[in-house]
């Protein structure tokens, strides 16, 4: 698909749309990079919230500039992406929650909004968005000791 099929945008939640030429919506779009230490600036695919690629990029420098932004700005806010490798407790089982964790970087606590800042990575794996924007990584929900996958599915 070139470049110029779609356009993004981001809705209500600041999470990106993608629209293509055709006039298919594809909410929460997520952009993943193929290569991103050897080639971070090429060779991007736009992944919609079901885990499968729906538009590519072959290259950030070909899209037009707010594209670019919307696009670079995204997988800025990616970069950081510490694993989860225990779940310690949870405030609640309501959302707003403040989640204590250890991570593959140290112990910390999240403050979960809503079930939906929860999204699914293929078969086994969780995105997790905090209330100040972070991601966390969980790669394999079956890795979890037994507790964190008790509080997890309180969430799923």
């Amino acid at each position: 698909m070139a470049t110029s099929d779609f356009q993004l945008a981001r809705n209500a939640f600041g999470r990106l749309v993608l629209i293509l030429a055709n006039g298919d919506r594809h909410e929460e779009v997520v952009p993943v990079r193929a290569f991103p230490l050897g080639a971070p600036d090429e060779y991007i695919a736009l992944v919609g919230s079901d885990g499968h690629e729906v538009a590519w990029i072959d290259r950030l420098a070909d899209l037009p500039e707010t594209t670019r932004t919307l696009v670079a700005a995204e997988l800025a806010s990616r970069d950081f992406l510490p694993e989860i490798v225990q779940i310690r407790g949870v405030s609640s089982f309501a959302t707003p929650s403040t989640w204590q964790v250890r991570t593959d970087r140290g112990d910390t606590s999240l403050v979960l909004k809503g079930e939906e800042d929860i999204r699914r990575l293929g078969r086994a794996g969780l995105l997790i968005a905090d209330s100040h924007g972070i991601h966390f990584h969980i790669r394999d929900i079956a890795a979890l000791d037994r507790a964190s996958r008790r509080l997890l599915d309180r969430f799923l």
